[in-house]
């Protein structure tokens, strides 16, 4: 394939507290690329962290699209980027999920849909953001015997989403470091209760649910020494128009969803507020459909 591919990929908030590698949250932030065949690979980057999106060694989009495409063309990549890197809000997943679609169109592959998010979480190693990223919404998602299987909802839900970013990055290999090995069955079972709410909530509308839905056991408390913004905002919950504070992802960034009537000024107040930081970046955004493919020869 010669023709040009044009991608829209949305960031994702892994786990959402209970949901530990099986839910993500897509969000309206993307990794907006159009490729075309080039006699030499090439990127032209702006946006967010436009340096490193840009470089063409160690570049895991790239990095992907090689080992996938085989005799494939090399490409001209035109990238803006609003997902912030290393920060828990799936820029990994939408990378390989890029270059997965480009291998399969450059390279003709012939994937199917459901074949090429299922290469893009083998490559993750968990399904849970990159899924959320191909298909939007809350996405509940399982790699069951090496089988991909997956289901989402709520991508109209009219949330207000709050990410509040500190100054620093975590790489995702420390933060699962800091997780036990084996958990008590009181524990598991608060996740499992816990998980059950949160997907109620997004499956009906019910904002109310948030907050119960969104207690965790499994891996919050255990990279709080890591992530210490999660700490300082997470009495928030249930307050002051926030229906639920959890890491995104694996963090260091702290996801808030938040009543969309209540004045978006007010909050990103009290965030910074609880934060102790009155100059902590704080991106609103909402609930994404999912990674869109633009060109209208590709389906």
């Amino acid at each position: 394939m010669t023709t040009p591919l044009r991608l829209r990929l949305p960031a994702t908030s892994a786990n959402l507290g209970p949901g530990f590698d099986a839910l993500g949250l897509a969000m309206q932030l993307y990794l907006e690329i159009e490729a075309t065949a080039a006699a030499e690979f090439r990127i032209d980057a702006a946006g967010r962290d436009a340096e490193r999106v840009g470089a063409l060694e160690g570049n895991l989009l790239l990095e992907t699209y090689r080992e996938l495409a085989g005799a494939g063309p090399a490409l001209k990549l035109r990238i803006e980027n609003q997902i912030p890197l290393g920060m828990g809000c799936g820029s990994s997943a939408a990378a390989l999920l890029a270059g997965v679609m480009l291998a399969n169109h450059f390279g003709a592959l012939g994937m199917t849909p459901e074949e090429v998010v299922a290469e893009a979480c083998r490559r993750e190693g968990h399904p849970d953001n990159v899924a959320a990223c191909f298909y939007g919404g809350l996405t509940a998602s399982s790699m069951y015997g090496g089988r991909l299987t997956a289901a989402s909802f709520g991508a109209d839900l009219p949330w207000r989403l709050l990410l509040a970013l500190p100054g620093e990055g975590l790489a995702t290999t420390k933060a699962r470091a800091m997780l036990p090995d084996s958990y008590s069955r009181v524990d598991a079972v608060g996740n499992i209760q816990a998980t059950a709410l949160l997907v109620a909530a997004f499956a009906l509308g019910r904002p109310e649910l948030l907050t119960a839905g969104t207690r965790d056991r499994i891996h919050q408390p255990y990279r709080s020494e890591v992530c210490p913004l999660l700490p300082a905002l997470l009495p928030l919950a249930g307050r002051e128009g926030v229906f639920s504070v959890t890491l995104s992802g694996a963090g260091p960034s702290v996801l808030l969803l938040a009543d969309p009537d209540f004045p978006v000024k007010t909050l990103v107040s009290v965030v910074r507020e609880a934060a102790g930081d009155a100059a902590l970046e704080v991106l609103e955004t909402r609930v994404s459909n999912g990674t869109e493919v633009t060109s209208t020869l590709v389906t």
